[in-house]
């Protein structure tokens, strides 16, 4: 039986890996089905998170046609031993246990505009995105959390990884980078999921799941 302890990247944190990835699975299918719906959103973070959020992960019938009624999922939640206010929290029945026992994800806007910049929605993704979990901002506490990226413009997303990878390990060195955004394949029929390893502030190991999620057609200019 596992351990809820978190402390280091022990043995546990591949269950959790697991775990997570199954989470990630899940949401994938709830993009899939919204890609497949009409809608339309403003260009905004937020705006763009709370319909995925309000209408499939927090959708009591879909979550039961997915197997997900194990997890909630709750949106900009404060936390309560650090300054993070997290974009997507997921609580498990481990929480119950121990508070600080839940999954993160933060979820950023792509677009194509000065993408190899210091400044720009790449570079917003690093900053504000995974030197959250680098710089201790967020809770970390089974070393294992993610990020969504919401595409808004006409973008080869493949490319665009590889120009986040050079930003990261050059002008954005506080991501302090172990291993870089590398393609992943858990989830079937989806070619946009990722990975990286980072180092936080604490010395600690911690492994980033990244989601890639095309809005560019539903995005009102």
């Amino acid at each position: 039986m596992f351990s809820l302890d978190a402390s280091g990247y022990s043995e546990s944190s591949f269950f959790y890996e697991y775990e997570f990835e199954r989470i990630l699975s899940k949401i994938v299918i709830c993009y899939q089905m919204m890609a497949k719906d009409t809608f339309t959103l403003s260009n905004n973070e937020n705006a763009i998170r709370d319909y995925l959020l309000l209408n499939y992960l927090k959708n009591d019938t879909l979550r039961r046609d997915i197997d997900l009624l194990d997890y909630h999922f709750e949106r900009e939640v404060p936390e309560d031993s650090s300054i993070g206010r997290t974009d997507i929290k997921i609580i498990s029945k481990n929480t119950f246990e121990v508070q600080e026992a839940y999954y993160i994800i933060e979820c950023k806007r792509l677009n194509n505009i000065n993408i190899s910049g210091t400044t720009g929605l790449n570079a917003e993704y690093i900053k504000n995105g995974i030197y959250r979990y680098t710089t201790n901002y967020y809770k970390s506490y089974y070393r294992v959390n993610g990020m969504i990226a919401f595409v808004v413009d006409d973008m080869n997303i493949q490319e665009n990884i590889k120009m986040l990878n050079i930003l990261m390990t050059t002008s954005f060195t506080n991501s302090r980078v172990q291993k870089e955004i590398t393609k992943d394949s858990f989830v079937e029929n989806f070619d946009y999921h990722y990975h990286s390893q980072h180092i936080d502030n604490d010395n600690n190991i911690l492994k980033l799941y990244h989601l890639i999620f095309n809005f560019k057609d539903n995005i009102l200019n």
